[in-house]
């Protein structure tokens, strides 16, 4: 090759490098625009690192979530290694020198019984002690943090560090991860105190319909015992059937269908009682028959229609009972031509200042509110002598909520 041709091949390559570079700085300086500063970046690391943490410690402090969690809350304190104890036992550990496990309950004994944070130095976190061989091992120090819930301490967060001790920004920053931990653990906790609220409120609605509904259906059945045998045969089934379905033990959620066989088996057992001053008519759109609802949402509503509105009439009474689609709700109205009621005396039901009466109604919207939101209690429309319209909006889309199979 010529001297010139060398030259050209030299100043090619220049030329081909230098636009690499460019491209490479202007690929960077674009990365950098797109995700801001270091700063803006930094938060987001965290941000990210809180949102999955907070995912699995949505149970509170169980070992499992923990476990999840660890590395995660790791991550937010820059920390070499992570541990999580609740008040008797570690429940997690993530990170480096993983022989010191054998010494955090030791550690967080202190903490566990004054609820105060402290620094652990490199004496107490002796290698040879907790029988760690790494070489260099980075658990040189370290801060134990209080979980604090509900005025109580419930666990500790354990922060490791490189060097003996812990910098002032590690232990304020691991109590800053403590606290966000304890709001996760009671907010875990108030989900348990929801669960058992509306699981004491179902109870509470099949202690109803025990005493007064058992009753009325055993004698409506033993009447047709003698005049009827085939009749009385049927009505003990769809006894058997209703009352399974009630007193079930598992399931907080079931089907709209579900829901509205029940009724047809508590309606027709009302039937044998009333006879023909009981009329039921019925609309149900099939689009909503698969629609989760509160298990023992509709039946109390219906009840309260049959006891409240018709029981203590004389002339004939009619019921409704419509279920209508909407884009993003299922629209259920219960309507009777009862007595109806004073809406301020409806206000003290809803209200949970009436005692026993209507306890069904008061049940049925307190639990819709709670799962739902205020927004989708119940709508009552009601005046003395003009009967009673009531309406559920129950929404279609709900993910969260596990239904039990239907009964065989």
């Amino acid at each position: 090759m010529s001297q010139d041709a060398l030259s050209l091949a030299v100043i090619a390559l220049v030329l081909v490098a230098g636009a690499v570079v460019a491209l490479v700085a202007w690929r960077v300086g674009r990365s950098r625009r797109d995700f801001g500063s270091d700063a803006e970046r930094a938060s987001y690391t965290i941000l990210h690192s809180a949102a999955q943490a907070g995912r699995y410690l949505r149970g509170g402090l169980d070992p499992d979530g923990a476990a999840k969690a660890a590395g995660h809350l790791r991550s937010m304190l820059g920390a070499p290694a992570l541990a999580l104890t609740d008040e008797s036992r570690l429940i997690a550990w993530d990170g480096a020198g993983s022989a010191h496990q054998s010494t955090v309950m030791a550690l967080a004994q202190q903490t566990l019984a004054a609820g105060r944070t402290r620094v652990v130095d490199d004496a107490e976190l002796d290698c040879a002690a907790a029988g760690c061989t790494e070489r260099d091992c980075p658990v040189r120090g370290a801060v134990v943090a209080p979980v604090r819930a509900a005025n109580r301490v419930i666990g500790t967060v354990v922060a490791f560090s490189p060097s003996p001790g812990a910098g002032a920004g590690l232990v304020r920053a691991t109590g800053e991860v403590a606290d966000w931990v304890a709001t996760q653990a009671e907010l875990a906790e108030l989900d348990r105190s929801r669960t058992l609220l509306m699981e004491a409120e179902v109870r509470a609605l099949r202690a109803q319909i025990s005493p007064h509904f058992i009753y009325n259906s055993l004698n409506a059945i033993a009447s047709y015992i003698l005049t009827d045998p085939a009749r009385a045969r049927e009505l003990v089934v769809e006894f058997a059937d209703f009352t399974r379905y009630s007193f079930r033990r598992h399931g907080d959620f079931t089907t709209l269908a579900e829901e509205l066989k029940s009724i047809d088996r508590y309606l027709l057992l009302e039937r044998a009682r009333f006879g023909e001053r009981l009329q039921v008519s019925l609309r149900i759109a099939p689009e909503v028959l698969g629609t989760v609802v509160p298990f023992l949402s509709l039946q109390p509503l219906v009840e309260n229609a049959v006891r409240h509105g018709l029981e203590a009439r004389e002339c004939v009474g009619h019921i409704s009972i419509t279920a209508e689609d909407s884009p993003n709700e299922a629209i259920v109205r219960i309507e009777d031509d009862g007595a109806g009621m004073d809406p301020e005396r409806l206000r003290e039901v809803l209200a949970g200042h009436a005692g026993g009466v209507h306890v069904g109604l008061r049940n049925v919207d307190a639990r819709l509110r709670q799962v739902y939101g205020d927004d989708h209690g119940l709508v009552v429309e009601t005046a003395p002598g003009e009967g009673t319209l009531i309406t559920l909006r129950i929404p279609k889309s709900q993910p969260q909520h596990d239904v039990r199979p239907p009964l065989d």
